[in-house]
């Protein structure tokens, strides 16, 4: 399966780790982590992947695939901006929203449009996105529903 994780670009350490703890849960599962591959939650979960020996695939806004953060296996430019947020999403099977801003509300918005089920941590409180409580939580909810 290819999870979508999206979420803050400037988080605090504890939010990191959660990130971290996510990619790394994925990737002992044999998922693909999908990011927009910068800082942040998209930094984290593809470090925890990675360290697990998984893949990670980050969608990026710009035209510069070093743009990525280092952890991410394959980079792909799209010059899109923010509206490669759609991609993101589109490029999973289901979401995991940790932490966000208005960036990850869109990303929000696109998973309801696309019928992707969506596990929440710490993240926006709207229709479709389950809150859960812990990294293991949000991986098991996502693999019940795909």
């Amino acid at each position: 399966m290819r999870v979508s994780v999206i979420g803050g670009s400037s988080v605090s350490d504890a939010t990191y780790e959660q990130a971290v703890s996510v990619g790394r849960l994925f990737a002992e599962r044999g998922h693909t982590v999908v990011c927009g591959g910068l800082g942040g939650v998209m930094r984290g979960v593809c470090e925890g992947a990675s360290e697990a020996g998984g893949r990670t695939v980050g969608i990026l806004p710009g035209e510069d695939t070093t743009a990525a953060n280092e952890f991410v296996e394959v980079p792909l430019a799209t010059g899109l901006g923010h509206a490669r947020n759609a991609l993101v999403v589109m490029n999973g099977d289901a979401v995991v929203a940790i932490d966000g801003g208005p960036g990850t509300l869109t990303e929000l918005g696109f998973a309801s449009v696309y019928d992707r089920p969506v596990a929440g941590l710490g993240t926006h409180d709207v229709p479709g996105v389950r809150q859960v409580d812990s990294p293991a939580a949000a991986v098991a909810y996502v693999e019940d529903r795909v």
